[in-house]
C-alpha cells in the first residue's frame, strides 16, 4: 500500500510518500513557510512524489493532519486530502496532531504516558494524553494551563509539544515534569505511519476544532438584505 501523508496544521507544509507494507518512507518534502499553505501544498506533494519516483495514480490512500492547529492550515490540508481521494478513488484518513506528537515522543519515553500540549493562542492549551500503547487516556480538549498540570500529574505523563513551556513555567518544577519535543506538529513520517496503521475508513476526514474560530463576521459592514 502506497500512502501519501500531508500536514499543514502548523507552520510546516509537509508531504511524505510511505510504503505501508514495507514500513518504509519513499520520499518527502517539508517546507517551513508559516503561512500560504494553499499556494504551496500541491507543489510540495508533487515534489515528494517525484522523490519517490511515483505518480498520483500509484497512491492507495491519503493521510492528513486534522488538527488541532491553525484553522486555515487544517482546512487546506483536509480539503486537499479529500479532493485527491475523490479524484483518485482512494480512501482518505485523518490523524490528529496530538496523537502524532505523542507517537513521536514515545521514542524518547517508551514506557510513559505522553501529555501532548500545543498552544491554543487564547491562554489555553490543546491537550490529550496517550498511553505507551497509544491508547487515549484523555481525549483532545482545550484546557487551561492549570488543568494541564493536573492532567500531567494524574497520569505521570511526560510533556511534548510547544505548550510544554507554559506548563513548566506555571508548575515551577513543583512537581518536577519531564519534557520532550517542543514543537507544534510532529514529523511528517509519524502521520504517514499512523495513517497506514489506521486502516481504511468509510467516513471522510474532518477538521478537529476544539474551540471556535478567531475570525468573526464584520457585522458593521454587512449589507442589508433586499
Amino acid at each position: 500500500m502506497i500512502l501519501l501523508a500531508i500536514d499543514t496544521a502548523a507552520s510546516l507544509c509537509a508531504a511524505c510518500v510511505h510504503d505501508g507494507d514495507a514500513g518504509a518512507e519513499l520520499g518527502r518534502e517539508v517546507l517551513n513557510i508559516g503561512k500560504g499553505h494553499a499556494e504551496r501544498l500541491i507543489g510540495v506533494i508533487e515534489s515528494a512524489l517525484g522523490r519517490a519516483g511515483l505518480a498520483y495514480a500509484d497512491l492507495d490512500r491519503v493521510g492528513v493532519s486534522i488538527g488541532p492547529g491553525s484553522f486555515t492550515g487544517v482546512r487546506v490540508g483536509v480539503a486537499t486530502a479529500r479532493g485527491l481521494a475523490l479524484a483518485l478513488g482512494i480512501p482518505a484518513v485523518g490523524v490528529n496532531t496530538l496523537e502524532a506528537l505523542a507517537a513521536e515522543a514515545h521514542a524518547d519515553f517508551p514506557d510513559r504516558p505522553i501529555l501532548a500540549a500545543i498552544d491554543g493562542r487564547r491562554g489555553d492549551l490543546y491537550c490529550a494524553v496517550y498511553a505507551p500503547d497509544d491508547a487515549v487516556l484523555s481525549e483532545p480538549a482545550a484546557i487551561s494551563v492549570a488543568d494541564a498540570i493536573l492532567l500531567a500529574c494524574r497520569h505521570d505523563a511526560a510533556l511534548v509539544g510547544n505548550g510544554g513551556d507554559a506548563i513548566l513555567a506555571a508548575a515551577g518544577n513543583h512537581p518536577p515534569l519531564d519534557t520532550g519535543l517542543h514543537k507544534a506538529t510532529a514529523d511528517i513520517g509519524f502521520y504517514a505511519r499512523l495513517a497506514a496503521a489506521s486502516g481504511a475508513k468509510n467516513e471522510k476526514p474532518k477538521p478537529l476544532y476544539l474551540r471556535g474560530a478567531d475570525a468573526k463576521p464584520q457585522s458593521g459592514f454587512a449589507l442589508a438584505r433586499a
